[in-house]
């Protein structure tokens, strides 16, 4: 029962750090990852579906994206979407081929940038903490029911403890790294 809780623990916290990791990856630090467009979607007759399923995205260099649509039609469509889009992106097409230039960040813009991947790094560490008061309260339950005596989960209680000081070590790693990403020009 307690290791069942400490692996539900550790699997949680794990997933609360790879989701920062991808919201963070979407943050742009002034060099072109396909990665970037991951959230756009497109109208695919008449369906809404994402651009990575109607077109290969790819880095062309540090500071240009390259869209090629499967099918010539959705070239203006793709377009369309990327413009609308809240990445601020302009994208131009030359014959099949989308051309999006990443204009380069500039300070204040970085400096904003910062703050977004700091409070995404509190909200990891506050789903970590939660994490960390869910299998606590499953301990205490295991007492109440006297499936496991008050010093077992004493000793429980510290190893998840210990879990969630190492998250929250990686969640600074993670917010650190990606902060002195930004920072680079």
């Amino acid at each position: 029962m307690i290791e069942e809780i400490k692996q539900d623990a550790e699997a949680r916290m794990g997933k609360s750090v790879e989701s920062l990791r991808h919201e963070l990856g979407k943050l742009r630090a002034g060099r072109a990852h396909p990665s970037l467009l991951d959230q756009i979607s497109v109208d695919y007759y008449g369906t809404v579906t994402p651009l990575s399923q109607v077109a290969n995205v790819n880095a062309s260099d540090a500071r240009t994206l390259t869209v090629v649509p499967w099918e010539k039609m959705m070239v203006q469509p793709i377009e369309k979407a990327i413009m609308e889009s809240d990445l601020g992106l302009n994208p131009a097409s030359m014959g099949t081929t989308i051309r999006i230039p990443l204009p380069a960040l500039t300070e204040e813009r970085r400096r904003d940038l910062v703050k977004v991947v700091k409070h995404e790094g509190e909200s990891a560490k506050v789903a970590v903490r939660n994490i960390r008061r869910d299998a606590n309260s499953d301990l205490k339950d295991l007492v109440k029911e006297k499936e496991i005596s008050e010093d077992e989960e004493r000793h429980a209680a510290e190893v998840v403890q210990k879990l969630t000081d190492r998250f929250v070590t990686e969640v600074d790693q993670v917010v650190q790294e990606k902060e002195s990403d930004l920072m680079e020009i």
